[in-house]
């Protein structure tokens, strides 16, 4: 099976990574789609079902803990996991975004075998191998 993604940041190049590293850490996505603040994220999503969400918090417009809040209030989407690929260093802020409903964060720069790990347990699929990322921040 594979999964439809949706990558959010304001950055490109970092999309760009993001989607290079879920390739070659052998995540099995479908399509993956891009937006570069939280607010392009929903007007997206209005049109487009994805089964998983990676965000990151800094963001113009929309922040990822705006986006993630805004999340929950849909009733379609409020079950779509998130992940926060993020540089947060606020213990604070992470434990928000966990509160409103990501279910982990990992801290950039990250290795592709710990996003896919992580990703596969997030999805309740399995490799044989422990989610490395999961020291981050867990919460299933």
């Amino acid at each position: 099976m594979s999964y439809n993604v949706l990558i959010v940041d304001d950055s490109k190049s970092m999309r760009s990574v993001i989607k290079k590293v879920l390739r070659i850490s052998g995540f099995r996505s479908g399509e993956i789609l891009e937006a570069e603040n939280g607010k392009e994220a929903l007007e997206l999503l209005k049109g487009n079902w994805v089964d998983l969400i990676l965000t990151d918090i800094y963001m113009p417009v929309m922040d990822g803990i705006e986006f993630i809040r805004r999340l929950e209030q849909e009733e379609t989407l409020k079950d779509v996991p998130v992940l926060l690929l993020t540089t947060e260093g606020n213990e604070e802020r992470l434990q928000e975004a966990m509160a409103l409903g990501a279910k982990a964060y990992l801290r950039k720069p990250f290795q592709p075998e710990a996003i896919r790990a992580l990703l596969n347990q997030i999805l309740g699929e399995t490799d044989g191998r422990e989610p490395e990322g999961c020291d981050e921040g867990c919460d299933f």
